[in-house]
């Protein structure tokens, strides 16, 4: 354990002094909590509940609260927080539904207080009042919270937020006010002496709200954190939640803790992805003001050490280590951050941003093509002393592209067109080759041929109309091998056998179950008889694509054997007749073989081009020499490719097209990247249906449970304020008409709009008419409504 550089800090009497250090758990940690004196961590997991003693030079473990030979489910936590204000008191929130308190002063082995068993589901967060000493507060995967008095053996109250998980529960730090963070990304503020009806409640993420925490110092600053990657803080104390700053992290945020005696300091750690831990200034939204680097798998849980020392910080993680962090020996991500910046928008244009010393200096610049489109924007900002920033002159470029020559239309048509699923594999193969074919995409559109090719079963192919091409013919065996170098002398001059000009030929010549052995000679370009010109390969009007041809193998024509196609492999057809005679020599080989009937005998062959064998039947369709599996590393490098480009809409659609072929060829964390990214860009296009269509049909878990959040709806009383437990009209409670419309005051019975705020609403139509001229409720509760 390396050494580092202490710092001592006096805190009224006590003094806190200490070093980076570590010390290894005996498993991954969910939750950490400090006592008042900040001198022991309690460490909380499903297989580990310990009291660790912070001294100066390492932690010492001090006691074991997993007692017995058999721990229940009681002991496995998911979160825990040390009273401080009894110093003796803990909370645990455990895995199956139970809120246990733990008293350090018994003088038993086991230290459990008392149990609650209310919570139907898991308990993701307790919390106790910060004044009131025996007021706890719990959050529950159920939906529910609840208040337990230390002195009762039940709860005393109930807040049921409407919703399908609670997250985080936290007390404010001077009143009985309470926020709670929900799946839905709502955050409801609630007075715990009023249960029945939470205060306000405002849409704070875009996804679940996994995290918030209230300001120590600024009574109604919030933070609050979840999935959409962002840091909100809002001031609670106007009569809307303002948002008045927003950090920008780079994965989902699972915990945010306020820095002591630093006003716009806050850490935050990830849940996935990322281990490190962010000191955010939130003033810089995109950079990180200090960053703990110890970590090597998630980090669960942080907290400072003591509420009123900003040097020191505690964390707990998955690789089963507790780490004590000293401020100073953070990395500075600004010493090492350059001075420009870059970034594209959403239809391709284009800013720079450098210090405008640089812009200024560049005399060499050569002239924009078709004129200067460049934009320059110059900002000045007051010198903030408080501000810890380095300040720099900068100028903001902006490169406009013209929208004819990089517009986005592929993209939009290629998402609304493309089959993902419905249809056999080939069929959406050819269909999507189709379209990117016809939006001038030719690699892509081959990138779909060949994945038909390679992945698909050609015996069970369908016929593709009346040109009977041998891609189409699906009962055509494959052949063993196939060398260019043989076939060079064969194939060059494309030789094929037309149709014959006979007085009653027929329009197609059709191949019928049977023998069709087709042999060469030494003869080259021979005119077959009734023919006008030389003799090219054909199955009736189709030319023979080299596509299609998988594999040959060459023998010696004395050693081939007659083979009997498989009749189920073909439709039945009309009997041919009447046909032109073919020529002489092969009536005689079709005349000696047992196999073939009359009709056969006069079906035109191949014209022979070499003494060797052009084509050999010998095997069925789909050899072992080249399964599915053999493609995958291919397949797997191309989406690797197309994804590095920026194209993640080819990657994905291979992925859901090819579905079980390709998923495990690929790891989860790259499938769950590529995913997030097409989504976002189909969401930013406004393409709802088929970003719901795409995460329906995602081969990751993690994304097919995105549309399987939020999907209750719960509908309060417009009267009595109460949720409606009942269908239909009639609230079961006051037995009023509960969806009235605030503006026409009849019953809505089709499309129902509605505040959140003030759960007043009506027909779509008359709301938005009335909010145009409007901005209070129709109903006259004087609620500050807005339609978005």
């Amino acid at each position: 354990m390396e050494k580092m550089s202490r710092v001592t800090t006096a805190l009224s009497s006590n003094t806190i002094s200490g070093k980076t250090m570590f010390c290894h758990l005996d498993a991954p940690a969910n939750a950490i909590s400090v006592c008042r004196d900040a001198s022991q961590v309690v460490v909380a997991g499903r297989n580990i509940f310990k009291i660790y003693t912070i001294e100066e030079e390492q932690f010492v473990e001090k006691l074991n609260l997993r007692v017995g030979r058999k721990p229940s489910l009681n002991f496995s936590c998911a979160d825990v927080m040390w009273h401080q204000m009894e110093e003796n008191l803990l909370a645990t929130a455990a895995t199956n539904g139970a809120v246990v308190t733990w008293n350090l002063g018994k003088p038993s082995r086991n230290k459990q207080d008392q149990l609650f068993t209310e919570h139907k589901r898991t308990v993701n967060k307790v919390c106790f009042h910060p004044t009131e000493v025996y007021m706890l507060l719990s959050g529950s995967q159920d939906g529910l919270m609840k208040c337990f008095d230390l002195r009762k053996k039940e709860s005393v109250s109930t807040f049921s937020g409407q919703s399908e998980s609670v997250r985080d529960v936290q007390f404010s730090m001077k009143d009985f006010t309470f926020a709670a963070s929900f799946e839905n990304g709502n955050v409801q503020l609630w007075d715990i002496r009023r249960p029945d009806r939470y205060e306000r409640m405002f849409t704070a993420h875009t996804g679940p709200v996994f995290c918030c925490d209230w300001h120590p110092d600024d009574r109604g600053w919030l933070a609050t954190g979840g999935r959409d990657k962002m840091v909100k803080v809002w001031d609670m104390t106007t009569n809307r939640a303002k948002e008045i700053y927003c950090v920008q992290t780079i994965a989902s945020v699972a915990r945010v803790k306020w820095r002591p005696e630093k006003r716009f300091h806050l850490a935050t750690c990830s849940m996935m992805v990322d281990h490190n831990i962010y000191v955010w200034d939130i003033r810089r939204p995109f950079i990180p003001f200090a960053t703990f680097e110890e970590h090597k798998d998630v980090t669960t849980g942080i907290v400072w050490r003591h509420q009123h020392d900003p040097d020191f910080l505690l964390s707990g993680s998955k690789d089963s280590t507790l780490y004590q962090h000293m401020f100073k020996d953070a990395t500075r991500p600004v010493d090492k951050a350059n001075p420009e910046g870059l970034c594209f928008g959403l239809m391709g244009d284009l800013a720079f941003a450098a210090k405008e010393s640089l812009i200024n200096s560049d005399t060499n610049r050569k002239p924009y093509a078709g004129g200067d489109r460049r934009n320059p924007l110059f900002f000045f900002k007051k010198t903030d002393p408080t501000e810890q920033f380095a300040h720099v002159s900068s100028a903001l470029t902006i490169y406009e592209t013209d929208f004819d020559s990089n517009h986005m239309d592929w993209f939009v048509n290629t998402a609304q067109r493309y089959l993902l699923s419905g249809k056999p594999f080939a069929e959406l193969c050819d269909h999507n080759a189709k379209v990117a074919r016809e939006l001038k995409r030719p690699q892509v559109s081959t990138t779909w041929t060949m994945l038909r090719i390679m992945f698909s079963d050609p015996a069970n192919l369908p016929a593709a109309g009346l040109n009977h091409s041998l891609s189409k013919l699906g009962s055509l065996p494959l052949m063993n091998s196939f060398s260019m170098k043989e076939m060079g002398s064969g194939l060059g001059s494309e030789s094929r056998l037309e149709r014959s000009k006979g007085d009653n030929r027929q329009e197609n010549i059709h191949l019928e179950a049977g023998n069709s052995h087709i042999s060469n000679n030494n003869e080259e370009n021979e005119e077959t008889e009734g023919s006008d010109g030389p003799a090219e390969c054909m199955f009736g009007d189709a030319e023979l694509d080299d596509d299609d041809l998988y594999s040959m193998d060459h023998e010696n024509q004395a050693e081939e054997q007659e083979y009997t196609l498989p009749q189920e492999g073909f439709q039945l057809r009309h009997e041919i007749v009447d046909n032109p005679s073919a020529p002489e020599h092969f009536q005689q080989d079709k005349a000696d073989s047992p196999h073939v009937s009359g009709n056969e005998a006069e079906v035109p062959c191949l014209t022979p081009i070499e003494s060797f064998s052009l084509i050999s039947i010998s095997q069925p369709l789909f050899t072992h020499h080249l399964p599915a599996s053999f493609f995958c590393p291919i397949v797997r490098e191309m989406l690797s490719y197309y994804a590095e480009q920026g194209d993640v809409q080819m990657a994905v659609s291979v992925l859901i097209v090819l579905g079980e072929k390709i998923r495990k060829e690929i790891d989860d964390l790259t499938q769950e990247h590529w995913y997030m990214s097409y989504i976002d860009m189909l969401q930013r296009f406004e393409l709802w249906n088929v970003s719901n269509e795409v995460i329906k049909l995602s081969t990751c878990s993690a994304i097919t449970c995105l549309n399987q959040t939020s999907t209750t709806l719960h509908i309060n009383c417009s009267n009595c304020k109460r949720p409606m437990s009942s269908k239909g009209w009639m609230c079961d409670r006051c037995h009023q008409c509960a969806s009235i419309c605030a503006v026409c005051h009849h019953v809505v019975k089709g499309l129902f709009v509605w505040c959140q705020g003030c759960s007043h609403g009506g027909h779509l139509e008359h709301i938005m008419n009335w909010l145009k001229s409007s901005a209070h409720c129709p109903a006259g509760c004087g609620h500050l409504c807005e339609y978005t």
